[in-house]
């Protein structure tokens, strides 16, 4: 994908979760949630991306379809690209964030017509590299990756052997960072954290210690508050700069955050769905659910609640009439 390429690890969601795995076609039948696309139930399944922001969007959109509108929702967890052909099978009826998949966009929004578009979530995602900023203000010129291979040996860890780290969250996740090293020909070794959470705790360890890190990250996130980082400078991004995934020299783009649904969940969903195609709020608000959920420990129903509580002015229009 050339999306969410984009991350990611798991911070697990409340209630029934499904783990999926792999890339291309899944298989469904015996995973699903039984209470998708069910004729005449009032019940909505959505599809909880493995990131904290995604999860934000899942808890409030959740909170508010149970108690204000009288939905059961159901929740099932399942990497990026199954997701969408779960989407398009009605096992789930909507993707609350999606940072963009050209190819599954093609196949079941233009070709199939399984899936349509569901709006804005209001946020604007962004990859790339972030140094400490602390770092960054001793020595400004690492903001440039053509100045990157002069602090290699200062990003060295043990993971990475003789050469600099540029920490990832999990290989699970597709990311243009191996092509970038190799055709950028930066002295630098790719390391796997293992999962978001991980990579948020090393981030964190070594900003305890004042140690210099090159790791990929992404906007909107609420670690940003805690650990100040400074973006380096990647060669600009064009379009279809990334096509060839083999030949990338260039950053990740700016993604506006899409919503997408089932056809038959878009056309039948009543209520529902047009309460989730009205769902679209900011950075600031996702990050204040994020944060008291990832950083703060509440339940994701709890810090929907919070959030729902201080925010009613924002959240009434959602409601359809």
């Amino acid at each position: 994908m050339r999306a969410r390429t984009r991350v990611m690890s798991a911070v697990t969601a409340a209630g029934a979760l499904l783990a999926l795995s792999g890339c291309g076609a899944a298989d469904m039948t015996k995973q699903a949630s039984p209470y998708a696309n069910a004729a005449g139930a009032k019940t909505v399944t959505l599809s909880v991306q493995s990131w904290v922001g995604a999860q934000a969007d899942v808890a409030v959109a959740e909170y508010l379809l149970k108690n204000e509108l009288g939905y059961r929702v159901d929740k099932v967890q399942i990497d990026e690209v199954p997701a969408w052909d779960a989407l398009s099978q009605g096992r789930v009826d909507a993707i609350m964030e999606d940072w963009g998949h050209p190819e599954q966009e093609q196949r079941y929004v233009k070709d199939k017509k399984t899936i349509v578009p569901g709006g804005d979530v209001g946020v604007t995602g962004h990859i790339g590299w972030y140094v400490p900023t602390y770092f960054a203000k001793k020595h400004p010129d690492v903001t440039d990756w053509k100045n990157l291979n002069k602090y290699a040996d200062q990003f060295r860890t043990s993971e990475s052997g003789s050469k600099g780290q540029l920490m990832d969250g999990s290989p699970s996740y597709v990311t243009n960072d191996k092509a970038l090293v190799k055709n950028l020909d930066l002295d630098y070794e790719v390391v796997f954290a293992g999962s978001e959470a991980a990579q948020i705790t090393q981030i964190e360890q070594f900003a305890k210690q004042r140690k210099p890190f090159l790791t990929y990250w992404y906007k909107p996130q609420w670690l940003f508050e805690k650990v100040p980082m400074t973006e380096v400078k990647l060669p600009e991004y064009k379009e279809d700069c990334d096509a060839d995934p083999a030949k990338i020299k260039c950053a990740y783009p700016h993604t506006p955050l899409q919503k997408y649904f089932n056809a038959d969940f878009a056309r039948k969903g009543g209520k529902a769905a047009a309460f989730l195609k009205n769902f679209q709020w900011s950075e600031a608000d996702q990050n204040e659910v994020s944060l008291m959920i990832a950083d703060q420990k509440l339940s994701p129903e709890d810090a929907a609640k919070k959030w729902i509580d201080r925010h009613e002015s924002k959240w009434r229009g959602w409601l359809p009439k």
